[in-house]
């Protein structure tokens, strides 16, 4: 299956929304701590036993923690970085005239980005400066910042069907729901006893979001009646990073965690999981499923490595 060697630890990796052979990874130096950041746009061969190819990439003074592909230009990437800056990227265009604007606002490290799927023209952003901010493509500052987390806000998503609506979770324990129209947050959500490390909103059914948190588990909520989990996972033996829905089907959901394993869950049965990747030697803190090709993964981490492939076959094999 295709692999890429990245200079730097991976952070998180993303598939294109326009061209299934394509992705991106965000990459920081020294595990994110102090250094440098690559951005790397990948791209898929139609072999599958060859390895993934460079199509260009970025360096940038600080590490970067996110990124999220436009939905509305083929080209434009928008990477969280742990300066504070949001820094916008034409993958079109060379090094020497990117990025093309960096967003100075958030006061500590950005950890995650989401770009809004159906309005298309605005983004969010969660950082370790307990906010998440609101943007547009057109203007140089945020249009809003949303302040209640009493701890850093490691993951902001927005909701698949709501255009005004989206999720953030946080250090604080809980995941707080917010209207962009309202004031303040419209739904308080205390998941679990440890930090909240990512939330991600299921693409079938608009009311149900996943929460993955230190405590190894990851819990699945109706927002119409959350006060109990109607699904909690386990089988993660460290924190889990990330959790992300299938764009394909209405019951899976993948992981990625601490343990250095990548996990497939049915969130509707008992055996709730149907796939263990144990392919990373390092913490596995990135991971993504196709919206173009169903079945098709991505996973990146600590031990510098970017893996490419289909649900149920290795990642490691040739």
């Amino acid at each position: 299956m295709p692999v890429f060697k990245t200079p730097f630890n991976g952070y998180s990796v993303k598939f294109s929304p326009f061209y299934e052979s394509r992705l991106a990874v965000a990459t920081a130096q020294n595990f994110g701590i102090l250094g440098n950041g690559r951005l790397h746009v990948l791209s898929l061969s139609p072999a599958p036993s060859s390895p993934l190819t460079e199509l260009i990439s970025f360096d940038t003074a600080d590490g970067i923690y996110d990124l999220a592909w436009s939905e509305s230009h083929d080209s434009l990437l928008i990477a969280a970085a742990a300066d504070g800056s949001v820094k916008l990227y034409d993958t079109a265009l060379p090094p020497t005239q990117n990025p093309l604007r960096s967003l100075q606002e958030h006061t500590r490290e950005v950890h995650s980005v989401d770009y809004n799927p159906t309005r298309r023209d605005s983004f969010i952003t969660a950082s370790w400066d307990d906010t998440i901010k609101l943007w547009t493509l057109d203007r140089p500052a945020s249009i809003r910042t949303f302040k209640e987390h009493a701890y850093c806000v490691y993951s902001a998503a927005w909701n698949p069907r709501h255009t005004d609506v989206f999720a953030s979770a946080s250090g604080d324990c809980t995941v707080r729901i917010w209207d962009v129209r309202e004031p303040g947050s419209t739904m308080i959500i205390p998941g679990h006893d440890f930090e909240i490390l990512c939330c991600d909103w299921n693409k079938y059914d608009d009311c149900i979001i996943a929460t993955a948190s230190v405590d190894k588990s990851i819990k699945v909520w109706d927002v119409r009646s959350f006060r109990a989990p109607i699904s909690v996972l386990n089988g993660h033996g460290y924190a889990v990073r990330k959790v992300k829905f299938s764009p394909h089907h209405r019951n899976l959901m993948v992981s990625c965690s601490y343990d250095m394993s990548v996990c497939m869950w049915d969130f509707m049965v008992e055996d709730a999981l149907v796939g263990r990747y144990d392919h990373h030697t390092e913490f596995a803190v990135g991971v993504d499923m196709s919206v173009l090709v169903d079945g098709l993964m991505a996973s990146t981490g600590w031990d510098e490595l970017v893996y490419v492939w289909q649900h149920g076959t290795d990642p490691r094999a040739p």
